[in-house]
């Protein structure tokens, strides 16, 4: 499993795979993620401690992600984090919250006192796709309403049940209410959510271009940022 690497291309940034708590939600159809979360509370502090020791601080940027929310950290590790971000002199930390932490999020910022950018799992814009057949339990109305906490949401495509629209559809919305986002290219896992190959082979050809847009990254495979397994 790797845990640190660094972005090179867009948004340069050192990133982190730290472990935590239990995901808050944890019934997300698609995600086998929270295989990773732990209740070994030292053996956590240890891994996050040893992960962090290799962070440089060079672009001045990081980015930790967890498999949920950076709410479901262990307090010291936010310390450990904290800290690093003092030594190392970094200027913006890049998290990611569920949609239920949404009232939260000014408390990481004023624990850390620099610029944090929030992605979340949006996966759709279509809202019964995400909840009904996803079951991500975020039930904002539209792209506005979740961009009134969010910076980046992280879209999915590729699923089957999705449609060529609903895509289309996401992409635009991204573009109008987010200066930043992810799109990522569903890959088969444990769950009974599929991937559509047809799909993902028309969105490849009809979205080449988001190769070029510096506001998307586009993850082919879940390790495309160098970390996971």
């Amino acid at each position: 499993m790797d845990r640190y690497s660094k972005i090179t291309n867009k948004n340069q940034r050192e990133i982190v795979l730290l472990k935590a708590y239990p995901c808050v939600w944890g019934k997300c159809r698609f995600c086998d993620y929270i295989d990773d979360n732990s209740r070994d509370k030292e053996g956590m502090l240890a891994l996050n401690r040893e992960v962090l020791s290799h962070v440089t601080g060079e672009f001045g940027v990081l980015e930790v992600i967890n498999s949920g929310s950076c709410f479901e950290l262990p307090e010291e590790t936010l310390e450990d984090i904290r800290n690093i971000v003092r030594e190392k002199n970094i200027q913006k930390l890049f998290f990611e919250a569920h949609w239920i932490y949404r009232k939260r999020l000014d408390e990481m910022r004023e624990f850390f006192g620099i610029q944090i950018v929030y992605k979340t799992g949006a996966e759709t814009f279509d809202y019964d796709f995400r909840e009904h057949y996803l079951n991500k339990h975020a039930d904002f109305q539209d792209a506005e309403e979740l961009s009134r906490y969010f910076d980046s949401p992280c879209l999915m495509v590729g699923i089957k049940g999705q449609t060529k629209e609903m895509i289309r559809n996401d992409i635009a919305l991204l573009k109008r209410y987010f200066k930043l986002g992810t799109i990522n290219v569903f890959t088969n896992n444990t769950t009974d959510v599929k991937r559509d190959e047809d799909l993902v082979k028309w969105f490849l050809e009809e979205f080449q271009y988001l190769e070029e847009d510096p506001s998307i990254e586009v993850l082919y495979e879940n390790t495309d940022f160098g970390v996971g397994d």
